[in-house]
């Protein structure tokens, strides 16, 4: 009997768009590491945004497709948290989502595209006119899609009050024909089909396990000095943004309760766009604490070089070699970009057993130090028995790395893409 055998197929023209792909937030990273997969496979990616660090010559900068621009954000204010808009604000909608289409439209024709991949503009509504303007160009072009969902709507208390409930159903997202759809872990598949009876496939983040991670170099070998740590310090790192979601109280409290003064947290990332309340709050528990944080966000950067200063910019993969240990008390995560970044980096974890670990990695086997919403006694001493104990320590990067690369490594990513354009196009089988 022949074996059945999935090929890339013929090679496509396949357009990323989002309201932005830079930096180093979720989605942007995703869509690189896709975009790498995908030109690995033969196929030719190009971009599109409002907020591009994309070469020019592969992209389209389209300002308005960026959610914080003032005529977007002007409208958004006036959507959630209120159950009724005016006719003012709906017209007001229509007038963006036209200029939108004609955005997309003039990527689709410059690059000539054969394929588009909307990032996670369908599933989030942070911005109702680019996720309305994307949903009508798809019905009206019949481009094969695959639509790449981070986050839903339902997932997130501030969209619950709104007055756009006619647009959430038929834009976040559509079901149209010539899509696929495509989560980041299970309970949002479930949900999908149970909201809204559409079918979708699991491709969770991944990371490049086959390529080992780089280590302490020429550049990066003065960090700890730079940032003040000693030696002998533990560098326990915190390497998310500044937000509520992200229990950086648990970190602090961990530290707080290890009582050494070895013990510095360094928090690796800026606020996100939730205010300055928590960040306040967290000060307030760390003058509490008597502890030892470092905010590092000014001396990391998605790239090396100099900052306004002239001090050294690292990037976090230059950090995540001087860690000794990696918080990630999450309260919520679509995924968790930072737990397999310290999986690769052969680093131990604390973590909070949020919903989707719990369910889609929890069950694989990684070793780690878990918590419940709570810093207990046994989490600490788990703590600080990892922290003293080296042997422990590489035995837990061995098991954890090699499950990396078993379930979250690129060739996992390269097998589902290639199933979901075989499906678009009826080849590669």
């Amino acid at each position: 009997m022949s074996a059945c055998i999935l090929t890339p197929g013929a090679p496509r023209r396949i357009g990323f768009i989002s309201t932005r792909f830079h930096g180093t937030d979720g989605v942007t990273l995703e869509a690189r590491k896709w975009a790498q997969i995908l030109e690995g496979l033969g196929h030719t990616c190009y971009w599109m945004a409002g907020l591009l660090d994309a070469p020019p010559e592969a992209s389209c900068h389209a300002p308005l497709a960026f959610f914080n621009h003032p005529e977007v954000a002007a409208v958004q204010d006036q959507l959630f948290g209120t159950p009724v808009r005016s006719r003012a604000v709906t017209d007001r909608i229509q007038s963006l989502k036209e200029r939108l289409k004609d955005d997309l439209y003039r990527f689709i024709d410059r690059f000539r595209l054969e394929v588009l991949l909307p990032e996670n503009i369908l599933a989030i509504p942070m911005h109702v006119p680019l996720g309305l303007a994307m949903t009508e160009v798809i019905a009206e072009t019949t481009l094969p899609v695959i639509a790449h969902h981070h986050d839903f709507a339902w997932e997130r208390e501030r969209f619950t009050l709104n007055a756009v409930n006619d647009y959430l159903q038929a834009a976040f997202p559509p079901l149209l024909r010539g899509m696929e759809h495509v989560v980041i872990n299970s309970m949002a598949q479930r949900e999908l089909a149970r909201r809204l009876g559409i079918p979708s496939q699991v491709i969770p983040n991944v990371l490049d396990f086959e390529t080992p991670p780089p280590g302490v170099d020429d550049y990066n070998r003065d960090l700890r000095q730079e940032i003040g740590l000693a030696p002998e310090d533990w560098l326990i790192l915190q390497p998310t943004r500044v937000v509520q979601r992200k229990g950086i109280e648990h970190a602090i409290e961990l530290v707080r309760r290890l009582r050494d003064p070895r013990a510095k947290l360094v928090v690796s990332h800026p606020g996100g766009d939730e205010g300055s309340a928590y960040l306040a709050m967290l000060h307030d528990r760390i003058a509490d604490a008597g502890i030892d944080v470092r905010f590092i966000a000014d001396r990391v950067g998605e790239t090396r070089g100099l900052n306004a200063a002239g001090r050294k910019v690292y990037t976090l993969f230059d950090v995540y070699p001087h860690a000794d240990l990696v918080t990630y008390p999450s309260h919520y995560e679509g995924f968790g970009n930072a737990f397999l970044e310290a999986i690769y980096f052969g680093k131990p974890v604390v973590v909070n057993t949020y919903a989707v670990y719990a369910r889609d990695i929890d069950p694989l086997g990684f070793k780690t130090i878990e918590m419940t919403q709570l810093v207990t006694r046994e989490v600490v001493e788990q703590t600080r028995e990892i922290l003293d104990d080296a042997a422990l320590r590489r035995q837990w990067a061995e098991t954890n790395y090699q499950l990396g690369v078993k379930y979250f490594s690129y060739a996992v990513a390269r097998r589902k893409l290639a199933a979901r354009l075989a499906n678009l196009f009826g080849e590669g089988v």
